[in-house]
């Protein structure tokens, strides 16, 4: 297996620059321990806040709000970046116009913001192998889209469940190949493939660990969620695995033994710090409440915490 911590801070460096994640071009520093030892200080970690579509998923579902009106929205609040869900492109799960999606990346431009990311469903656990297929062309379609829009990572899933009659072990084995192939695929457009946490099939950080270590590809990583662990200790399985972190999403609320709490966000954010991840920390408020209310009340919790850590 090639060395992980030398393929960690590729990753890194490609977040960290959204040009280099669509150029490919990119160079390593010569010691492969320097991603893991860089956020000690201050200047070792470099987080720029994000806002995932899917905190506006109520009025973006029903069509009373457009991408337009999240990218508005996002600058109105200073956001650094945005990550625009494939759910919520007209058309999905089929790719849009490039027009359509070239006025989204110059509208994010002129407002200064970033595109972290983007995002498809996906369920790699369905044991027929065509509807695989299926989801492995709709990931590939999306890997252009998040090309052409300068999206430097796009989120997958897992899949809902172990179907009966496997284990998990035998579903991971057709999982890992499914995405090996998207990820090879990923690798030809510039953009990083990321699995997301989802406590679904994935529900520890030693199954996340697993999945990301057989795929063994410098273009795959973990979109970390720190609400879907939520059995054991959410902080020792958010550090087991932040070392694979190619993206993040930070949730108002956490689970310890199955029991929801209120996010510990300076403690979070030291986690991410220590682990020498430098790029984007998209955030996603759910439940009941206008997110025009609770957004821009989150995200000054997040700035607050990151603050606090920078001192």
């Amino acid at each position: 297996m090639k060395n992980y911590a030398e393929r960690r801070k590729f990753l890194k460096t490609l977040i960290a620059s959204p040009t280099l994640a669509l150029t490919g071009s990119v160079f390593l520093n010569a010691s492969p321990l320097k991603a893991q030892s860089a956020g000690k200080g201050a200047a070792g970690s470099k987080l720029r806040v994000s806002l995932n579509a899917y905190s506006f998923n109520g009025p973006l579902t029903k069509k009373t709000m457009t991408l337009d009106d999240l990218l508005d929205f996002c600058a109105e609040n200073n956001f650094d970046a945005v990550d625009l869900t494939g759910y919520y492109f007209p058309g999905y799960p089929g790719v849009p116009e490039d027009s359509y999606i070239y006025h989204l990346k110059q509208k994010a431009h002129r407002l200064g913001l970033d595109i972290s990311g983007t995002g498809v469903k996906n369920d790699f656990t369905n044991p027929d192998k065509s509807k695989r297929k299926d989801d492995i062309k709709l990931i590939k379609n999306w890997i252009q889209c998040a090309a052409k829009l300068g999206a430097p990572v796009i989120r997958i899933f897992s899949g809902l469940k172990i179907p009966e009659g496997h284990t998990w072990d035998e579903v991971a084995t057709w999982m890992v190949k499914d995405m090996k192939e998207c990820a090879e695929y990923g690798k030809q457009y510039g953009v990083i493939v990321a699995i997301q946490n989802h406590d679904d099939f994935i529900k520890t950080a030693e199954q996340a660990q697993k999945i990301i270590e057989q795929v063994n590809s410098e273009w795959f990583g973990l979109v970390l969620d720190i609400g879907s662990y939520r059995t054991g200790d959410p902080f020792k399985q958010i550090e087991q695995t932040a070392r694979y972190a190619v993206n993040w999403q930070l949730k108002e609320l956490m689970f310890l033994d199955e029991r929801e709490q209120k996010t510990d966000l300076q403690k979070v954010i030291g986690i991410i710090k220590a682990s020498g991840y430098r790029g984007y920390v998209p955030i996603e408020t759910l439940g009941a409440g206008d997110p025009k209310i609770k957004v821009p009340v989150f995200l000054a919790e997040v700035r607050k915490a990151l603050a606090l850590n920078a001192m």
